[in-house]
């Protein structure tokens, strides 16, 4: 009987769905994979572009602004620190430890040059906002069409 056991009735298909979802399961934690995953960069940065420019910001709480390192080179930003650990007090002992520390570099290219004497960057709550104007080359001109 295809579909009886000793524990009864048993529908393969459930069998199988069950077994896929264990295999999953087992998989998304397995650390011997590292190539299956992808690990977020740090910082968490967003970029937006408009015809003016660019604008990133990114979530840096705890770190000293002067110890921060903006680069602009034609069409890449690079942005670059270290996020110093906390020095516990003696007889303190971490019961949970997720915030990361140490350097840290992370580059973006832009679609298009940068003018970079015109960079301004604010670092305001433990977010780092940086204005990215387009160099004048790069930005969009809009073409008088004349009649003949």
């Amino acid at each position: 009987m295809f579909g009886r056991t000793f524990w009864g009735t048993m529908d393969p298909w459930n069998e199988m769905e069950r077994l896929r979802r264990e295999m999953n399961r087992l998989f998304s934690n397995f650390p011997l994979l590292p190539e299956l995953r992808v690990a977020p960069g740090y910082p968490a940065m967003n970029v937006w572009t408009n015809e003016e420019g660019a604008v990133i910001t990114a979530e840096l709480p705890g770190i000293d602004p002067e110890k921060l390192d903006i680069s602009v080179v034609e069409n890449t930003l690079t942005l670059s620190g270290e996020r110093k650990p906390l020095e516990l007090k003696e007889g303190e002992v971490y019961h949970r430890r997720e915030r990361g520390y140490g350097k840290f570099t992370r580059s973006f290219q832009l679609p298009f040059n940068v003018d970079a004497n015109n960079v301004h960057a604010v670092y305001e709550k433990g977010v780092l906002r940086i204005n990215l104007p387009r160099a004048e080359a790069d930005k969009p001109r809009k073409i008088a069409v004349k009649a003949a």
